[in-house]
């Protein structure tokens, strides 16, 4: 009976099993599968670069854009200067020279240079050696462009009749080489500190001395309208007129602004030291100092 239930169970259990495989369950093979539908892909917003601009050229040539060559930056130059028209004629009656001492620097020097532009007469200067660097220098080149003369005044302005002949040649030497840089010429006449002189320096400098009619501007003292009266009042035919440009003189500035028209409305005409000489037909020689180009002693 047992053997019939358990045969009979079998039985059963093989039925259910082989209906389980023979359902609605059926695999399909891959070929029956629909295939997804995919989305289109999304237009590229990006710029195409130069470099693929270049690749797809139909022409053949290179669409690479370049960068503007930056143009270049000069430096400012120095503005032009019109030299004043002051060449000396034989046939002046009267004639002097305008002499500054002390300078250079970019205060003073420049408005003497100034007035001497305005009123279209051109001086000479005596340079302290010591006084020349990078920015005073441009103030001696517009001196020079402008048709006045450069000369030596000794590099220390110091007693150089105490000193040997050894440091007095370096003075003096100092300051033509520096002029030399500058104007491209050597200084034709010194005038020697305090006007003084000794032995050695006669041996030691070979130029022409010059001293001057002065006024004793280098007095804070005496006004601008004594430095004019002083100068109009003993200026002579030949007369080199010995001045100040040191810095800060402007009481001198302010004098040869006035005293010039006046003179020029007296005859006289103005040149350089050089000019002077060759105006008077006179070679300057050494071993004198001068303050009238036709003086015949050693000392004016």
């Amino acid at each position: 009976m047992i053997k019939k239930i358990i045969r009979f169970s079998a039985i059963l259990l093989t039925a259910g099993m082989l209906g389980g495989c023979s359902g609605n369950n059926t695999v399909s093979s891959p070929e029956s599968t629909p295939a997804p539908v995919s989305s289109p892909a999304p237009e590229s917003t990006d710029t195409p670069s130069t470099d693929s601009a270049s690749e797809n050229s139909t022409d053949g040539t290179d669409s690479t854009v370049s960068e503007p060559e930056q143009p270049e930056v000069s430096e400012p130059s120095e503005p032009a200067v019109t030299p004043i028209n002051a060449e000396p004629d034989y046939d002046w009656d009267k004639v002097i020279a305008l002499t500054f001492d002390d300078g250079p620097n970019t205060e003073t020097t420049n408005e003497v240079l100034d007035v001497l532009e305005k009123h279209q007469v051109v001086a000479s200067f005596f340079l302290i050696g010591n006084n020349i660097d990078d920015e005073s220098a441009k103030s001696v080149k517009r001196a020079y462009d402008l048709g006045c003369e450069i000369n030596n005044h000794s590099k220390s302005h110091g007693y150089m009749d105490k000193m040997t002949a050894e440091e007095i040649k370096a003075e003096y030497d100092y300051v033509d080489e520096k002029v030399l840089e500058i104007t491209g010429e050597h200084t034709g006449f010194f005038r020697p500190p305090y006007i003084a002189v000794g032995d050695e320096m006669w041996e030691n400098i070979d130029v022409p001395f010059i001293s001057g009619l002065g006024c004793n501007d280098w007095d804070d003292k005496v006004t601008a309208e004594m430095r004019v009266m002083a100068i109009k009042r003993n200026v002579k035919d030949g007369d080199i007129i010995l001045m100040h440009d040191a810095q800060g003189n402007h009481m001198t500035v302010e004098a040869i602004d006035e005293l010039i028209p006046i003179l020029k409305e007296e005859g006289y005409k103005f040149t350089t030291v050089s000019g002077l000489f060759e105006a008077k037909g006179i070679t300057p020689v050494t071993k004198m100092i001068y303050s009238n180009a036709t003086q015949q002693g050693m000392w004016g």
